[in-house]
């Protein structure tokens, strides 16, 4: 898989990531730490090095699970990790990031994101020159490598740049959902800023394998997704039954039609996640789909059948 630049830095990532939020366990259900192992091998295997986590994943536990996959070709893998909401003063974050070396078993983590902006989920406003002097130091020191941010609305990204080089800006997006497009997007594009979409299947929704009526477990973070609540969830149904002629043409699943389009949008990566190797195998493959400009517009119009009927909000849970 060919690479690419991370913003401006010496990282260089591959336009499909693997995304680790289900191995940490916490807010999914029915996952396994061996299932996650080999689902992450794969993933590597299938030509995607790049790998997404998170300290909050499972407190720890998702790192821990990709330093058991990964450990062995850490050389040619690229770590993405993010410190949490209440982790954002000074100490705080050299703390942070110390544990996450420990759990990725590393003396370098390749991208260190600020997870959600002071103030996300009750946590303590710091101020956000305080976070980035923490993350300057950490990257001087050489313990991570390219610094970024996760769940910044633009004018937010746009003051933490003011503070430090920030190459990467991880938003939820998808032909689903889309308000980083009138956001962020042209920050991103004019300073050369990387995008890393997480979702970018809508949670699975693009694959097209949930059906009308579907009940998620209350535990499942699903059940207070918008996109599978009431109309939301009649209009992607109607969006998809339009994008299966395509995916068909390309001989390609739904899930790799939806991460083709994807990364064909201006800075854009997708992080997909993968409970078992062979949705990662078939994730990677999504990168040899190759769109032309029509069926890539007929794509962005078929995805508004969903996104214009939502509001303005840019976080896709009810929490």
């Amino acid at each position: 898989m060919e690479k690419r630049k991370l913003g401006t830095s010496a990282v260089e990532i591959t336009p499909i990531i693997i995304g680790t939020w289900q191995a940490g366990k916490k807010m999914w259900v029915g996952i396994e730490d061996a299932d996650s192992i080999k689902a992450i091998r794969a993933a590597f295997e299938a030509g995607i090095t790049t790998v997404d986590t998170a300290e909050v994943y499972g407190e720890g536990h998702s790192e821990r699970i990709v330093a058991e996959a990964l450990s062995d070709v850490r050389d040619q893998v690229q770590y993405a990790t993010k410190v949490f909401a209440n982790h954002l003063k000074y100490d705080q974050v050299i703390e942070a990031c110390d544990r996450s070396l420990k759990n990725l078993k590393t003396d370098h983590i390749d991208l260190y994101q600020i997870h959600w902006p002071a103030g996300a989920f009750n946590s303590e406003i710091v101020p956000i020159t305080e976070t980035m002097k923490a993350l300057n130091e950490l990257k001087q020191q050489g313990k991570i490598r390219a610094i970024g941010v996760s769940n910044f609305s633009g004018a937010q990204l746009a003051e933490a740049s003011q503070y430090g080089r920030i190459d990467s800006l991880q938003p939820p997006y998808s032909l689903f959902w889309r308000a980083v497009e009138n956001d962020a997007m042209p920050y991103c594009i004019e300073n050369q800023i990387s995008i890393l979409a997480y979702s970018p299947l809508a949670q699975g929704l693009l694959t097209g394998k949930f059906t009308r009526g579907q009940k998620f477990a209350p535990e499942d973070n699903r059940a207070k997704n918008k996109l599978f609540q009431g109309e939301n969830f009649e209009h992607a149904q109607q969006a998809i039954d339009k994008l299966r002629p395509i995916a068909e043409h390309h001989h390609c699943t739904l899930a790799q039609l939806a991460l083709a389009w994807l990364i064909a949008q201006p800075q854009a990566n997708a992080i997909a996640g993968a409970r078992y190797p062979e949705q990662a195998q078939d994730n990677a493959k999504a990168a040899n789909v190759q769109l032309t400009p029509e069926e890539i517009a007929e794509i962005d119009s078929i995805g508004r059948i969903v996104t214009d009927h939502l509001d303005d909000n840019p976080v896709m849970w009810n929490w």
